[in-house]
């Protein structure tokens, strides 16, 4: 993953949103705050996860648009939200690792890939969990092309 795509910038660690729209929100305006989306590719997140959960397994999520919200994407951006206590995400799924995502034409694609590359290790995610600093989980994802 490109050095300029993930950085301090795009990761909270330690969050504590108060439940999943919270998170979701919280993740979409690491993306916002960036520029790489506009605001209003929150509300395409929050309507995506209620088509169909982004909850991935392995105390993951992996937040994005709607088919229809590639108008509210200015760059590839990715944002990780790291929630140790965890938020529910329904039907029993908690999710300690939140990664939202944008992507230009296919590019999120990319984005899935590196993400399902370095977290299909569980150790990955306790890695990311226990993270003393930002800098460390970008390490991870730095090792990935």
């Amino acid at each position: 993953m490109s050095k300029d795509v993930l950085t301090a910038a795009n990761i909270e660690l330690n969050a504590t949103p108060a439940g999943k729209e919270e998170a979701i929100r919280n993740t979409g305006e690491i993306l916002v705050a960036n520029g790489y989306v506009d605001k209003e590719y929150i509300d395409k997140m929050l309507e995506r996860e209620e088509q169909k959960t982004t909850y991935m397994g392995n105390f993951l999520a992996i937040l994005h648009g709607t088919d229809n919200a590639k108008q509210y994407v200015h760059a590839t951006g990715i944002a990780i939200t790291v929630v140790p206590e965890g938020i529910d995400f329904g039907e029993g799924n908690t999710a300690k690792v939140i990664f939202g995502i944008a992507g230009e034409n296919d590019e999120h694609l990319d984005l899935l890939a590196n993400i399902a590359i370095v977290c299909s290790d569980p150790k990955t995610i306790d890695h990311i969990l226990t993270a003393e600093s930002k800098q460390d989980i970008i390490d991870l994802f730095s090792e990935v092309e």
